[in-house]
């Protein structure tokens, strides 16, 4: 008969390996991991346009995006005050550059959010809504799901977001003036602080909102883990994009030289250019959370 103690001992080596990977182990692990994700993400786009699917979301964001701010300024002047919104809006114009007009354009959105009415509000609501169409139409197409009303759903489960508007553009305002702070200091160190600043604003607030789209406005049902991980994840590359948008506003370039030397119409292209590489990333990073959440619903199924 073996002894007891014998056999504990002799099984300690083997568990204490197994319980406690060394750091090489987890490292491949985690390779192993990405690779699989990002293998499910491109088998998904094989048989899908996804430039074509991006260029229909960015002219559904096109129809929803200027009565969407116009709400969104609206309803942060209706609970905060009109005067203290025209004054951070302001804030807002200075830290753009002046090519394209972006300051100027900025001021008149401001301008026509304080003095949007109920009526106006009531008007904005079904070209803004466009947008919840847009996504859950594109998403509907990496899914096997058939709706026949995809584009009102998508409307309408995107309206509620509209209420949080509010508690997001006030706090990006209020950065925006710390920004604009930074921005008179000048230096490296201030000039890093407000793009860091910008940059973790912006991931916060998109965060929420693509947290909203991935879970409620397109199709199927992302678990909370997965989404915890892909919102952020995404957001962060938008914020990232974004900073590159404003980059490219700064740079000497004519717009206008590819088209007859219309400044006009070579802006509204480079503004579209940037919303499609914006809802590239978007989609892919809905393709990742539905990877990863896929992933742990099979981890779950195997415990």
């Amino acid at each position: 008969m073996a002894d007891p103690e014998t056999s504990t001992a002799g099984a300690q080596p083997s568990s204490s390996v197994t319980e406690q990977p060394d750091g090489p182990t987890r490292l491949a692990a985690l390779r192993r991991e990405g690779a699989g994700l990002l293998a499910v993400v491109q088998h998904r786009l094989a048989d899908r346009d996804l430039a074509l699917l991006a260029a229909g979301l960015t002219f559904f964001a096109g129809v929803a995006i200027v009565p969407l701010f116009v709400v969104a300024f609206g309803l942060t002047a209706w609970l905060s005050s009109a005067e203290r919104v025209r004054e951070l809006g302001g804030r807002l114009a200075e830290l753009l550059p002046d090519e394209l007009g972006a300051p100027g354009a900025v001021q008149r959105l401001v301008s026509a959010g304080v003095e949007v009415g109920p009526w106006g509000v009531v008007l904005a609501l079904l070209p803004m809504s466009f947008y919840g169409e847009g996504l859950r139409r594109a998403l509907l197409r990496f899914s096997a799901r058939r709706e026949t009303l995809a584009g009102w759903r998508g409307r309408l489960l995107a309206l509620p977001l509209l209420l949080l508007t509010p508690a997001l553009l006030y706090p990006l305002l209020l950065v925006v003036q710390v920004m604009a702070d930074l921005a008179r200091t000048g230096g490296v160190l201030a000039t890093t602080g407000q793009v860091a600043v910008g940059f973790y604003a912006v991931l916060a607030a998109l965060t929420v909102v693509l947290a909203w789209g991935f879970r409620v406005v397109a199709p199927g049902r992302i678990g909370w883990p997965a989404l915890l991980v892909g919102a952020p994840f995404t957001a962060a590359c938008l914020s990232g994009f974004l900073q590159g948008f404003v980059l490219f506003l700064s740079l000497p370039l004519d717009l206008g030289a590819p088209f007859g030397g219309l400044d006009v119409v070579g802006g509204m292209v480079a503004v579209g250019l940037w919303m499609f590489l914006l809802h590239v990333v978007l989609i892919v990073g809905w393709l990742l959370t539905q990877a990863v959440d896929e992933r742990l619903a099979e981890r779950a199924g195997r415990a």
